[in-house]
């Protein structure tokens, strides 16, 4: 399949199955996994997907929303997935997905899902054009249009709640 210069494939940069063992420093006063680590891990794996994406520096631009689905537990494995989701002109959003995994009994379970939204920088750091995504599956489409949703929903509140700026 021929591509245009500015199209890339969401395979291009996406991570799968990145691993990470939940050990005893991990955990909060509760005994699982920490959120804040998790959400940390998260970040830095997107801007790694966004970097390879862009061909650019990225920054987080802005987190749309972290849902803990359930706890991690000392000993699980963390499996991070994480891919974009869609490419505008200087921005994308990136989604993750973690499961907690027991390494004794193979047994895993959905414990994350977020989004983060990165623009790509030049140079000077100003936001720089990122190549649009290729979409190759039904699961792809899916993020892809409702990606477009998220974006919608958020350039909405930024424009609600301008009548708060201070003059």
């Amino acid at each position: 399949m021929a591509t245009k210069l500015n199209e890339k494939s969401i395979y291009a940069s996406a991570i799968d199955g990145h691993v990470y063992k939940v050990f005893p420093n991990d955990l909060n006063a509760h005994g699982t996994a920490f959120g804040g680590m998790i959400m940390a891990k998260c970040d830095r794996l997107s801007l790694v997907v966004a970097e390879r994406h862009s061909g650019s520096v990225c920054v987080t631009a802005s987190v749309d929303s972290i849902h803990f689905m359930a706890p991690a537990k000392e000993n699980d494995t963390l499996l991070f997935k994480v891919s974009v989701n869609r490419a505008w002109r200087s921005s994308m959003e990136v989604g993750v997905r973690v499961e907690a995994e027991n390494s004794y009994s193979g047994e895993s379970k959905h414990i994350l899902s977020a989004y983060f939204t990165f623009v790509a920088l030049d140079e000077t750091n100003a936001p720089t054009s990122v190549p649009s995504v290729i979409v190759e599956s039904a699961m792809q489409t899916r993020r892809f249009e409702q990606a477009q949703i998220r974006r919608q929903a958020r350039l909405n509140t930024v424009e609600a709640l301008k009548k708060y700026d201070e003059p």
